[in-house]
């Protein structure tokens, strides 16, 4: 049986439960079907489609995104679907719950989900024992990005503090290290998008970035993850930021605070960021924008609203170097990953 029809089968149950506990549930059962070896049976593989980003090899274009595994409890369960990188966070120097349940919401009629998590994790030091642990990281594998943010009761004026502690932390085991500081689910967090405050935080994390590479003798490159709501100028100075700071790699994009294309449905008026369909029209204008400005001078990675392999392509068309999927996979399930690596490789 193939993996989409398994899905077909699986996803009526999934979606009887609420998005939270669902999700939980999945993950339980993906690494138990990885720890017998199974998933790799399952679930068929994409082709090789290897490309040099940022220095680092990745196997094929398509990657997990960040908010999926926030702890890095589940590296090589996800590793299993054959993405092309893993990318796991958001963490935060300290573990915090999050916002109070529910806080994750479906939305089946636009191909949405809105949550509002808000960085619930179990701290760093946790987080780094899990990526430890896991086959994907001892054996070296693959590409594995560690995605870095701050305690939502620390200060925005000491935010970069806490951003410095991750990534010394997390520094180490680190394929490539994304700071966040585009979750609409963190007070004032998207303040550090903007002028100054942008231009101090990526001083202090360059600095630490090659005080890390001396000490490690290895260099760990840096992205930045950005949010879809953004006009055109702020796109301009956030680019420019990037090329002065010397920063690795830009993510594209975030979750949106736009309920457009979601009024007047069912959760359509939840509070917290929409991921989905809705974010792909937003995040591919991003996308161009982000290339109009940088031409060459860094990659971009796409995410937000792929949903299909042409909406993979369409972010590559668009500017992106590589591409990351997460609510997709609530909707289609696993064979995206290989639906969207062979619609990439058909195009190259």
């Amino acid at each position: 049986m193939s993996d989409k029809f398994l899905y077909s089968l699986a996803r009526p149950a999934l979606f009887s439960m609420d998005a939270e506990s669902a999700h939980h549930f999945t993950l339980d059962n993906l690494r138990r079907l990885s720890r017998l070896g199974l998933m790799r049976t399952i679930v068929q593989q994409p082709k090789a489609d290897p490309r040099t980003v940022m220095g680092l090899l990745f196997k094929n274009p398509v990657g997990l995104a960040a908010g999926l595994d926030k702890d890095g409890a589940y590296i090589d369960a996800l590793a299993d679907l054959g993405f092309g990188s893993i990318e796991v966070g958001t963490v935060t120097p300290r573990a915090q719950p999050g916002n109070p349940k529910p806080r994750m919401f479906r939305l089946p009629a636009a191909h949405g989900i809105i949550n509002r998590m808000g960085f619930n994790n179990g701290g760093v030091d946790a987080f780094v024992a899990n990526v430890q642990s896991s086959r994907f990281y001892r054996n070296k594998e693959g590409v594995l990005g560690l995605n870095i943010g701050k305690n939502a009761d620390t200060p925005i004026e000491r935010a970069a503090d806490d951003y410095l502690h991750c990534l010394q932390k997390v520094y180490p085991y680190a394929s490539y290290v994304t700071v966040n500081i585009s979750s609409p689910n963190t007070k004032n967090l998207r303040q550090l998008q903007g002028g100054s405050e942008l231009d101090g935080l990526l001083a202090q994390l360059k600095d630490a970035q090659g005080r890390l590479a001396d000490q490690h003798k290895r260099y760990v490159p840096l992205a930045l993850k950005i949010a879809p709501d953004m006009d055109e100028e702020q796109v301009k100075n956030i680019a420019d930021a990037l090329v002065r700071h010397n920063i690795d790699g830009v993510i594209a994009t975030n979750t949106t605070l736009s309920r457009s294309a979601v009024e007047g449905m069912q959760h359509g008026a939840e509070a917290g960021g929409l991921s989905g369909a809705p974010v792909f029209e937003l995040s591919n204008r991003v996308i161009r924008l982000l290339k109009a400005e940088l031409g060459g001078a860094l990659p971009i990675i796409g995410v937000g609203g792929i949903m299909r392999g042409a909406d993979a392509k369409a972010k590559i068309d668009a500017g992106a170097q590589l591409v990351q999927l997460y609510s997709g996979l609530i909707y289609a399930g696993p064979a995206l990953v290989r639906d969207c690596a062979d619609a990439i490789r058909k195009q190259g």
